[in-house]
């Protein structure tokens, strides 16, 4: 009996000692990367660390950006960052060096490898001075050679060995990158909680030929050369009414289910800007902030927002979650209508928008005055990374918005 009560005590203690609690994350510097493909990693910086009341938070370093992410929940070795805003999430399990798991976006199905180690590091390994120099302007074909091939702006500065820069497309631009020339290669990344890019390329003083990572679900290859003077479209002129239609309308619900459209009386006689977006896009996040900022920062302006959603999450609900978490956390004064879910298809959007000649992008603003004409489409967003051409946007929509708000005043100025 005594012996039965030993062995018993025995196992008890040893199954204690193996329940052993993990040690928490270390705070300060890591390196985290996400695995693209069997060859390919994708880096990224970023730190640990601990608000006011003892809570963790990871700050995500690409260039200039910084992304907070405040949602973090450690459970004895398991893992969950959730990203900020956006939908995707970080699962996996963590001892106080390292991290081991994925990065998931459950609507679209889609799962990269990650992991992460504790200390300081470079964003990329170097073996190599910088044998060539990319800052500059650069003419870059994306899908080069294919049907749906489709041109971008590079724009790069280099100081030694180190690159900061961003691609602009028509739709848009590649977000805040950051990245390395190790002899004659370069690349580049970007995670910023939504997108995963990765850009390699072998580079010589005037051509590049390259590769582009999105996530490990999108593989594209381009190419480029220094050229100062090239510039992409007008964003200004990619995206109009067609023929027939002389107004844009629809009819869409809000949070409670009741329809919003523009013939509602609240939008009679006053200018509307109307934002095409989504909660899943960062571009569109980076055009709702300047929004929010703009309109605090203007609060006597006569002037309506509001913005339609396409999402691609699976479910109303799931999609409204979404758009609640959006308004909730960059603070959206502004109504935001759902107008499709299960699919971000351009597609599918214009078949809800017909009087567009194409939804070629998200975000994508129509500008309507008093009268409900409409006097300009913008496409796609010039956002911080993109440096002087986001201030010249920044003028050009204070202009713009002012001299639809500025036409009641002609107008009683006239009588």
């Amino acid at each position: 009996m005594q012996f039965s009560k030993t062995i018993f005590l025995l196992g008890f203690v040893l199954l204690i000692s193996c329940q052993k609690s993990v040690k928490p994350l270390k705070v300060g510097d890591w390196w985290g990367a996400m695995d693209v493909s069997d060859s390919e990693t994708l880096p990224f910086n970023f730190t640990i660390s601990k608000d006011s009341e003892g809570e963790y938070i990871m700050t995500m370093f690409n260039a200039n950006e910084e992304v907070v992410v405040d949602e973090i929940v450690m459970d004895n070795g398991d893992l969950r960052i959730q990203m900020p805003i956006f939908e995707g999430y970080i699962s996996g399990t963590y001892d106080e060096n390292s991290m081991q798991g994925s990065f998931i976006k459950e609507s679209l199905n889609r799962i990269v490898p990650f992991h992460a180690t504790f200390g300081k590091r470079d964003r990329f390994e170097l073996t190599e001075e910088a044998a060539v120099n990319v800052s500059g302007i650069w003419e870059t074909n994306f899908k080069d050679g294919m049907d749906d091939q489709y041109p971008a702006k590079g724009i790069f500065e280099q100081q030694g060995s180190r690159v900061t820069g961003t691609y602009r497309t028509n739709t848009g631009d590649y977000r805040f990158l950051e990245g390395a020339v190790n002899g004659n290669t370069l690349k580049l990344s970007a995670f910023d909680g939504a997108h995963v890019f990765l850009f390699t390329a072998e580079v010589t003083d005037s051509i590049m030929e390259g590769t582009f990572y999105s996530g490990n679900h999108s593989v594209e290859s381009f190419t480029a050369k220094r050229n100062a003077d090239f510039e992409l479209p007008d964003s200004n002129s990619l995206t109009y009414l067609n023929e027939g239609f002389d107004r844009f309308n629809f009819s869409f619900e809000n949070e409670n289910g009741q329809l919003v459209s523009l013939t509602d009386e609240q939008f009679q006689n006053k200018p509307v800007l109307v934002q095409i977006m989504g909660t899943w896009c960062p571009n569109c996040l980076d055009e709702t902030r300047f929004y929010v900022d703009y309109l605090e920062k203007n609060p006597d302006l006569d002037v309506q927002f509001m913005a339609l959603a396409f999402e691609y999450a699976k479910t109303k609900e799931k999609a409204w979650e979404g758009i609640s978490r959006l308004k909730e956390r960059v603070g959206v004064p502004y109504p935001v209508l759902l107008a499709q879910y299960g699919t971000s298809s351009k597609q599918k959007a214009n078949e809800k928008l017909p009087m567009l000649n194409h939804v070629l992008s998200y975000p994508t603003t129509i500008y309507i005055d008093r009268e409900g004409d409409v006097k300009k489409i913008h496409t796609g967003f010039n956002g911080p990374a993109t440096g002087e051409k986001y201030e010249v946007f920044k003028k050009e929509f204070d202009s713009t918005i002012r001299g639809l708000t500025s036409e009641k005043e002609e107008e009683v100025a006239l009588r």
